[in-house]
Order: C-alpha cells, then sequence, then structure tokens
C-alpha cells in the first residue's frame, strides 16, 4: 500500500496531530537519517511533525497515537480490524505486532486520535479508509487483539 496524507472522512481536511515534546528529536532524528534510503517516507514523517501540535508528554492526551501505545484501527472497505504498538525501528518485530515509525502505516497513524480517519491508494490503484479505533495505555497490549 502507498500512503496518502490522512484526512477527515467528514470534511476532507486532514485529521489533527498531537505529538508528545519527549520523542521529537529522535522522530526527526529517525527521519533526517531515512532521507538517502526512503526521501517520501522521510519527508511525510517531518511533515506530520512539522503540522503536529507539540505537547508536554505529561499532557499527550490517552487517546492519542504514540510510541509505545497500541492502536487498532479498522480498513473501512474489507471491514478488518488490526491491532499493533508504534514502536521506534530497533523495536520493531511485526510478528508480535509492533510495527516502525518508519513504515507508511507508522507514520500515518503517529499523533492520531481515535476516530480519526486516514484515506490509503493501494498498489492496484483502490482506495481505502482506515479509522482509528482504539488507543490504549503503554503496555496494554493485551487488550488489543487483531481480529
Amino acid at each position: 500500500m502507498t500512503m496518502q496524507r490522512p484526512t477527515s472522512r467528514s470534511t476532507g481536511r486532514r485529521p489533527k496531530v498531537v505529538i508528545g515534546a519527549d520523542c521529537v528529536d529522535r522522530l526527526e532524528t529517525l527521519a533526517e537519517g531515512a532521507i538517502q534510503r526512503n526521501p517520501d517516507l522521510a519527508d511525510r514523517l517531518l511533515g506530520e511533525i512539522g503540522r503536529a501540535r507539540i505537547v508536554p508528554a505529561a499532557k499527550l492526551p490517552s487517546n492519542v497515537v504514540a510510541i509505545g501505545r497500541p492502536v487498532t484501527y479498522r480498513d473501512e472497505t474489507t471491514g478488518q480490524e488490526t491491532s499493533v504498538t508504534l514502536v521506534y525501528p530497533e523495536d520493531a518485530d511485526i510478528a508480535c505486532g509492533r510495527i516502525s515509525i518508519l513504515t507508511p502505516i507508522g507514520v500515518a497513524l503517529i499523533g492520531l486520535a481515535e476516530g480519526a480517519s486516514l484515506h490509503w491508494d493501494t498498489r492496484d490503484g483502490k482506495r481505502r479508509v482506515l479509522t482509528v479505533l482504539q488507543v490504549a495505555p503503554q503496555g496494554a497490549s493485551e487488550g488489543l487483539n487483531a481480529r
């Protein structure tokens, strides 16, 4: 799948992004390091950081996708729900549901709140909408299972 910029289904505008101040420097460093290998993805991550509302970590709303927080999202076309935890690249393990922030879905999900939707165009040209259903506290992955 290739990512399109996330947008709200109701207004066509991109949904708000909120990122904790404690991870901004690390995210920027990761994006800058990825510029040579994957410039489009690096640009998207830097763009999301640039448009995000940066808040102190203690003020990050509990319903917002962040590093280490399990999230469940639904593919609105198929109805399939998937649960993953967004992590830094060195902690990624797709078999355990831990996806890197340096993936298209990782960049798309970071900072989105429950209820936000993002549009995707698949490799075969079909448009898909993914909706964030639930964000759990860090370390609560046992409550979120892929369905």
